[in-house]
């Protein structure tokens, strides 16, 4: 890879004799990583789960097959391990209202969800339409049912959720310095003036994050750059504007401390992190926690979501869950157009909101009869579901391709939970000895 002689300067200045061994490690090959997902049934098991990374609970190294049925199935989720500990930084909880500000593709969406347990609200935000797209499709795959999906700029978010989150995360949009050796092209777009545009950019979002934090919220700031000008001086310019406190960060083998002389000289930038990948086993970031030291009691939300359906579509609904569900918690109900999701108690109303997916997808509404839809076999538990289908891995390859897959005529018409390797993947409906495709038709592939 050829670096930016700019790029060589600066990082010669900085890091002094680590110098050519960082410049050294950008030319190495990236380490891959995966987590596994608690949300699911069983674990998954066709990847090798003895290299377990240490900071990380739920958290491999290893690469895996995006054309699997533990991927297809949302079982377990490919992602770069420096990033995980971002998830694990933020320590969140069942319960908890959770804001992950910038959250394309997803990855630290679907690990806070690990530890939220379905329980609380998580909002999960991408300002760029495609990005967010993605976002959902990955949301869904995870099986999470607490989340809302927006596609948002961080000023309107503000004016919808006033001090309403005990925790928001923000992996910054940078300058990309980390991410160097998994996408070379980056150093062509660089400048020296690069990380100062983004910064401007960085104080952006923080200001208006600051509004929608709790008194005595938290914040993760995270970056995947080594650019003191959106890392150190970033958490400086926090804590010198608003009122926060840096919050010590656990260090394990081969994290750098954050570096105070980058900045203004505050000494509690060494409660940040740094990963540096000629010391640690992943790509470049940074970490920091901030504690918000106001006191004062949190504003409250005016006017709440609230359920909107229609007698007939209560009843129709209601007929599905009677025929297949037992056990499953579909919280709060509403529907837009015709699809049906469920939703969190206490999320603000979302009028003059670009909504994703306001909740878990339940499904659609046809005719004088309901059809569940693909988040919701992903989510649900076998043994909420009054019929399931085990079937093989040459079946499950036809079925993601979108075929319908021939079984035994004695099986009962009706809806059924498919399941292959222990992992329920979709849902068919029985017809005659055939099973019904209903893998939607832009998530489909070919083995």
């Amino acid at each position: 890879m050829q670096l930016p002689s700019d790029f060589i300067k600066k990082y010669k200045k900085l890091l002094g004799e680590d110098a050519e061994s960082f410049f050294k490690s950008l030319n190495a090959s990236p380490t891959p990583g995966f987590r596994i997902n608690p949300l699911k049934d069983h674990l998954p098991e066709n990847e090798n789960l003895n290299n377990p990374i240490e900071y990380c609970q739920y958290g491999y190294y290893g690469e895996i097959n995006g054309k699997s049925i533990d991927h297809q199935s949302g079982a377990i989720y490919s992602q770069e391990p420096s990033a995980m500990y971002v998830g694990e930084v933020a320590d969140v909880h069942p319960g908890d209202k959770v804001l992950d500000l910038c959250a394309s593709p997803g990855g630290k969406t679907t690990h806070i969800a690990s530890y939220m347990k379905n329980e609380g609200i998580l909002v999960t935000n991408e300002i760029d339409y495609k990005r967010a797209k993605v976002l959902t499709e990955n949301v869904e795959r995870f099986g999470i049912q607490n989340a809302i999906i927006l596609n948002e700029n961080p000023n309107n978010l503000a004016k919808h959720f006033p001090q309403f989150f005990d925790t928001i995360l923000i992996d910054a949009p940078c300058s990309g310095e980390g991410m160097f050796r998994k996408n070379p092209d980056a150093t062509k777009y660089w400048t020296l003036e690069y990380p100062l545009d983004c910064a401007k950019r960085q104080k952006d979002i923080l200001k208006q994050a600051v509004k929608m934090l709790k008194p005595g919220g938290k914040i993760v700031y995270s970056t995947c750059t080594f650019a003191p000008e959106e890392d150190e001086q970033i958490i400086s310019w926090i804590v010198n504007n608003f009122n926060f406190e840096i919050e010590n960060i656990k260090k394990y083998s081969g994290m750098s401390y954050g570096h105070p002389e980058w900045s203004d000289g505050n000494e509690k930038l060494k409660n940040t992190v740094r990963l540096f990948p000629n010391k640690f086993k992943g790509e470049g970031h940074f970490i920091a926690k901030l504690v918000n030291l106001d006191k004062d009691n949190p504003k409250k939300i005016k006017k709440t979501l609230k359920n909107n359906l229609s007698s007939e579509q209560n009843k129709l609904w209601q007929e599905f869950v009677n025929q297949n569900i037992s056990n499953f918690n579909s919280k709060n109900l509403i529907t837009f157009g015709e699809q049906l999701y469920s939703f969190e108690k206490g999320l603000p109303e979302l009028k003059g909101l670009k909504v994703m997916r306001p909740g878990l997808h339940l499904g659609t509404f046809k005719k004088k009869r309901f059809e569940p839809s693909y988040a919701l076999a992903l989510s649900i538990s076998r043994n909420q579901f009054n019929k399931v289908l085990y079937i093989s891995k040459d079946e499950w390859a036809d079925y993601v391709h979108g075929d319908t897959i021939a079984c035994d005529k004695v099986l009962t018409k009706g809806w059924y939970l498919l399941i292959c390797d222990q992992q329920n993947f979709a849902f068919g409906r029985v017809v005659n000895g055939t099973i019904k495709n209903f893998m939607p038709k832009g998530l489909r592939f070919k083995i």
